[in-house]
């Protein structure tokens, strides 16, 4: 690793030792690999190495001792024993259960190829039919709730009605109902809660379908305090092949110094600008695998703690979050599933599939498929981070695809970005280097306005990212950004507001070239960018040629190329989202190279000759 890189980035030790450890004596891969991607069936061998090994099943006794597969005792109860290096092994099945709360560093896995479910819900058989085809049950469990108080009602009450932020759920055969307001609204793929009387209405027949309510606020809690007899041993869990699903809330929460309770803000650990050495020390070394987490009211899971590794994890059908990792540093997400978020369609919460928050440092994003989130940005690392690895994912069909938003540092390289509204949105934030990705109908999009710790409605959060004067640095090169014949879009964005046009002269971006634009329709009249700051003038500029914004800016795509073909001339597949590239679109020598610690994190081999875009030239 050279000095440059040492001083940049003094952690960066961990990114390339995990890349080594992938890469070493396979061959180059593509970018994105392909997968395979979420939970793979396993046959799970017992842990040779765990103290003592506790089975488990549905239908286990209280009373049993748990320790052989013949006499299998609840999971309640082998929770409340297990200590740290002790296994549950849970027998197939479903387990409605939850709020099970522990301080150790255990591990939970299937028996053999055996599939254990937890559901946070309960079956509803006694139901009385009222008129006008609606159905009313008695229901004590129930998770009523408010948006939090950053939540603007003034703007958004007209989208969103509060009764959508209540955390139950009502599923029928497996088919998630929508909230409704009162009966008079019910159809049937629908629900009405009335919370001062306990009663849950539906608006279709119950006879002869399973009809499931949520009883449970989470699954699993890994608590820091004391709990069941026993002090926190500060290590996580390791959960593996286990399916979660029906939890009003969420599935999973890994605490750190605090706890929050489901109308509390659970973001604000740290609490303010804060040195990483003093948060995420509390629960480390987290780890799930080959996990599946389905319909959570709000989120999949909150974690918090350094040492995070989330691979072959499917999140789907969440709410405001899917992944939610706050204050957490050498965080590790690999070859995951995150899909559909925000199946609500909540307005005015800012929901993304992942969300890294608040000061977390070095979280490496490798090789995930994002897709499905037309109502939800895709991966968002969201305030005060730092040293950001985002690598070889494919992201499609989301608001913004990478979001990066008042923070500083990260490689962003070999993605590709698929209809996305912005696929690489970079606001607020520093040095941010986008090398060789591939947007398809997807636009590249880096900006900053006045936003600062002063008077903002988030109190600290700008504090944590880069001021005002110092949101620039970035790097963009080597990148491929084609448009469709249905995409009219500029294609890159660097833009700030007219509030700091007097005082932002400077451009965001240090370095811009090598990269490729084409249009496959050269009848559609559309810029190819726009840029700001523009001397003398407070607005932004439209540009439709490489021409017209070199005389403005010689120094930046002066080996760069804008062109017109057929998508179908210039991938292998684009039906198929085959986007290796067929026609040869190398640039001079004297294109901005590649740096050798973007080539490492790639998986590159020096001897590829990088064609703009996420592929490398051996692949064609």
């Amino acid at each position: 690793m050279n000095r440059r890189l040492q001083e940049r980035y003094p952690f960066a030790w961990f990114v390339v030792a995990f890349t080594a450890v992938v890469f070493a004596g396979l061959p180059a891969p593509a970018q994105p690999s392909g997968g395979p991607y979420g939970p793979i069936q396993q046959n799970y061998e017992i842990p040779a190495n765990a103290n003592h090994v506790y089975y488990v099943a549905p239908d286990g006794r209280d009373d049993a001792a748990g320790t052989s597969l013949e006499q299998p005792t609840t999971l309640e109860t082998a929770i409340a024993k297990v200590v740290t290096g002790d296994a549950i092994i849970l027998r197939g099945g479903v387990y409605r259960t939850g709020a099970l709360r522990f301080n150790q560093g255990i591990t939970m896995q299937p028996y053999a190829g055996e599939r254990p479910v937890l559901k946070g819900t309960r079956v509803a058989t006694e139901w009385r039919a009222l008129r006008n085809n609606v159905w009313r049950t008695s229901w004590k469990t129930l998770f009523p709730a408010a948006p939090l108080g950053w939540w603007q009602r003034d703007r958004e009450g007209m989208l969103t009605p509060l009764h959508r932020f209540n955390n139950d759920m009502v599923f029928v055969d497996g088919e998630m109902l929508r909230s409704a307001g009162w009966e008079g609204e019910l159809d049937n793929r629908s629900y009405y809660i009335d919370y001062d009387k306990g009663y849950v209405y539906i608006g279709v027949d119950p006879a002869n379908r399973l009809v499931e309510i949520t009883a449970f606020d989470g699954a699993l809690i890994r608590m820091t305090t004391p709990v069941h007899g026993k002090t926190s041993d500060r290590k996580g869990p390791v959960i593996r092949g286990i399916t979660f699903t029906q939890y009003a809330r969420l599935a999973l929460e890994i605490e750190g110094k605090r706890s929050f309770g489901p109308n509390d803000e659970p973001t604000d650990e740290p609490l303010g600008p804060a040195d990483p050495a003093t948060y995420g020390k509390e629960v480390t070394g987290t780890t799930l695998e080959n996990v599946t987490i389905s319909f959570c009211s709000r989120v999949a899971g909150y974690f918090r703690g350094d040492g995070l590794t989330v691979r072959q994890t499917l999140f789907s059908d969440t709410s405001t979050e899917g992944l939610y990792v706050i204050g957490s540093s050498d965080v590790l997400l690999e070859r995951n599933i995150f899909r559909r978020n925000n199946v609500e369609n909540l307005t005015g919460y800012y929901p993304a599939a992942v969300k890294i928050f608040n000061q977390s440092h070095r979280v490496v994003c490798r090789d995930n498929l994002v897709m499905d989130n037309p109502n939800s940005s895709g991966i968002w690392y969201d305030v005060g981070n730092r040293d950001g690895v985002f690598v070889n994912n494919w992201v499609q069909d989301c608001q913004d695809g990478f979001f990066f938003e008042i923070s500083d540092g990260a490689v962003c390289a070999g993605n590709v970005f698929v209809n996305c509204d912005k696929g690489i949105r970079i606001l607020n934030s520093a040095n941010v280097r986008a090398w060789h990705n591939t947007l398809i109908d997807s636009v590249a999009s880096f900006e900053r306005d006045q936003r600062s710790a002063s008077g903002d409605r988030f109190g600290w959060h700008p504090a944590t990212g880069p001021d005002v004067d110092r949101r620039e640095g970035h790097v963009f090169c080597g990148n491929l950004l084609v448009a469709s014949d249905r995409f009219s879009k500029p294609l890159l964005r660097f833009e700030q507001s007219r509030a700091v046009s007097a005082k932002l002269t400077q451009p965001q971006v240090t370095q811009l070239d090598g990269n490729v634009y084409v249009r496959s329709d050269a009848a559609r009249p559309a810029p190819l960018l726009v840029w700001s700051p523009i001397p003398g003038n407070a607005g932004l500029a439209e540009l439709k040629t490489l021409a017209d914004f070199q005389k403005l800016h010689p120094q930046f795509e002066a080996h760069s190329k804008a062109l017109v073909s057929p998508l179908g001339a210039l991938f292998q597949s684009p039906d198929l989202k085959r986007y290796e590239l067929i026609r040869d679109l190398s640039l001079p020598n004297s294109a901005a190279p590649m740096p050798d610690e973007v080539r490492q994190l790639l998986g590159w081999r020096k001897q590829d000759t990088p064609q703009p875009g996420a592929y490398p030239a051996h692949l064609n």
